[in-house]
């Protein structure tokens, strides 16, 4: 490992169904993005300056800065506000995030609007780090949260263009369709979602799995290459045919 990866965090927001597995949210990034342009992925970005400067006034675990970046970039790319308390009205939303969109620092926007983060919403899910050769590459860390039961997602119309709740097992079957794109990790992700019918039962299984850097690496199989993982950190499917894998 270098320290060439960008350090980022994304957010899984699942929200439960009373007739079938959870919905998970994902958003289309636009096609101009020099990472995964065009792609469906969760909301999520790099960890800027501002979220470890928030993270250092808190007493909070070593992931603090991750969990800060994917609540504000959550806020800004999906319009839905997670881990934010009180929870804030429609109103007060759209304001966090006009201020978000003009560079503001969240920490004030969060002064300002006397409210506190509860990092604790947020679920450790997994941490992708690929090694791509002439590729961006960033050092992901996956958050599960519960969806909110107030709010409607809505796209930033700037990095995001779409977006969907749909079951895991619904979004793969886009993507295999040819409906939409979804890179190698997020492939993996909404297999591992797929196991579960519920928030809890995702919580359960990410519990039992700690968190441990994924680098994929490619290994012949059956005489042909396959982009491969490793196959005890809860991913049903731990290899794919580089043919066929999108790397982003």
């Amino acid at each position: 490992m270098t320290d060439t990866a960008i350090p980022a965090a994304t957010l899984i927001l699942l929200r439960d169904r009373i007739d079938g597995p959870p919905d998970v949210l994902m958003v289309e990034r636009a096609k101009a993005m020099a990472f995964a342009g065009g792609a469906m992925v969760f909301p999520g970005g790099r960890i800027d300056p501002g979220d470890h400067a928030l993270a250092a006034t808190l007493d909070a675990a070593d992931d603090s800065a991750a969990r800060i970046a994917a609540i504000r970039e959550t806020i800004e790319e999906a319009g839905l506000a997670v881990g934010i308390d009180p929870l804030p009205s429609p109103e007060v939303l759209a304001r966090i995030r006009a201020r978000l969109h003009a560079g503001d620092a969240f920490a004030a926007i969060l002064a300002d609007e006397g409210a506190t983060l509860s990092l604790d919403r947020l679920v450790p899910f997994a941490r992708w780090r690929p090694a791509h050769a002439h590729m961006r590459i960033f050092d992901t860390l996956f958050f599960l949260a519960r969806a909110p039961e107030s709010g409607i997602a809505s796209v930033d119309a700037t990095e995001t263009v779409r977006l969907a709740w749909s079951s895991a097992a619904a979004a793969l079957a886009d993507a295999d369709a040819g409906r939409t794109t979804v890179i190698f990790p997020t492939r993996r992700t909404l297999e591992r979602l797929a196991l579960f019918d519920s928030f809890d039962a995702a919580v359960a299984q990410a519990v039992a799995h700690p968190v441990r850097t994924i680098t994929p690496v490619v290994e012949d199989r059956d005489g042909r290459p396959h982009l491969c993982i490793p196959d005890d950190l809860g991913y049903p499917v731990t290899a794919e045919p580089m043919s066929a894998a999108l790397r982003g």
